[in-house]
């Protein structure tokens, strides 16, 4: 029998279920309806101008078939501009948009307190530990992920 307690892989989906609920309610309290994905995908394409949709894909780890409803959400809400690539007409670029920008800016704060009541159990050093191990353990197994997430370089690299 064993201890579900004790299985890592049983508390990884019970604290991402809890850290799902968490940004949920501290994004509405700002007055939005966003995921985390949605969230991570604005950010990337912030720091990124003019990515496209499978760099995005690889820098969010996100799954490539599935990138493409994510963006749609996005752009659907005055989020994200898309519009084809002038370097491969195959490929869609993404920009932010004034709202997108505005939107980020007021997401920030509310996101930032998500991830502090997310660790809100642990005190500081065991917070910096415990975000230097799961950095850690997630690296050490990235690439048996059907996503794996890509490093900015790497992902240009592939394009």
């Amino acid at each position: 029998m064993h201890d579900l307690d004790q299985m890592p892989g049983h508390l990884i989906r019970r604290l991402q279920q809890i850290a799902v609920a968490v940004f949920h309610a501290e994004v509405e309290a700002v007055g939005f309806d966003m995921t985390p994905v949605q969230f991570a995908a604005l950010v990337r394409v912030s720091e990124n101008p003019g990515i496209d949709q499978i760099t995005l894909a690889g820098l969010i780890a996100y799954d490539r078939t599935t990138i493409a409803g994510v963006v749609d959400r996005l752009v659907q809400k005055g989020f994200l501009s898309r519009a084809v690539s002038e370097k491969d007409r195959r490929a869609k670029v993404l920009h932010m948009t004034d709202t997108g920008n505005e939107a980020l800016t007021r997401l920030r704060p509310a996101v930032d307190k998500a991830q502090d009541v997310m660790l809100s159990g642990l005190d500081r050093q065991e917070a910096e530990d415990f975000m230097r191990l799961l950095h850690k353990a997630t690296e050490a197994v990235n690439g048996l992920s059907r996503a794996p997430l890509r490093s900015a370089s790497k992902a240009a690299e592939k394009t």
